[in-house]
């Protein structure tokens, strides 16, 4: 499906680990892409015509069309280039697993940044913590092995 000459844009910003997974998979998939850095404090007008709700990255652009938040973003470029190695292993049990932790960066160990770099001195070191320990956890299921579940992509 995805064979045909596409235009594929990401807008994005240096310090986004959502991005960075998008890119991440760009990449594993073999897919060229054109990125374009965004500065929040003064968000371009693409940025805002594709994505007038959120006004933030990511945002992934396929042949003028846009797809925000990366988990989506991620979704889409697995089921349109379908022809390469997939995200999510095809074992029903194994996927809800890998999307179990995909779901666990985004909510709490993306909570637990964010809050990070917002605390006052007296919160600071327990955040820390409690950021570690997130890091021990996907550790620990990751093991030694590059992906979750396996050691490729599926």
């Amino acid at each position: 499906m995805g064979e045909q000459q596409d235009e594929v844009i990401l807008l994005n910003m240096w310090a986004s680990f959502y991005g960075m997974r998008v890119m991440i998979v760009l990449a594993e998939k073999g897919i060229q892409y054109e990125y374009k850095e965004e500065v929040l404090r003064y968000k371009s007008q693409l940025l805002l015509d594709m994505n007038p709700i959120h006004k933030t990255v990511s945002v992934f652009i396929h042949n003028d069309k846009s797809i925000c938040e990366s988990t989506i973003i991620l979704e889409y470029i697995d089921d349109f280039w379908n022809d390469k190695a997939h995200l999510f292993p095809s074992d029903p049990y194994a996927k809800a697993r890998a999307k179990f932790w995909v779901d666990f960066i985004d909510k709490k160990l993306g909570q637990v940044g964010r809050k990070l770099h917002t605390t006052n001195r007296e919160e600071h070191e327990a955040t820390r913590k409690e950021f570690i320990d997130c890091l021990k956890l996907l550790e620990v299921e990751l093991g030694d092995k590059p992906y979750f579940g396996d050691e490729n992509l599926y």
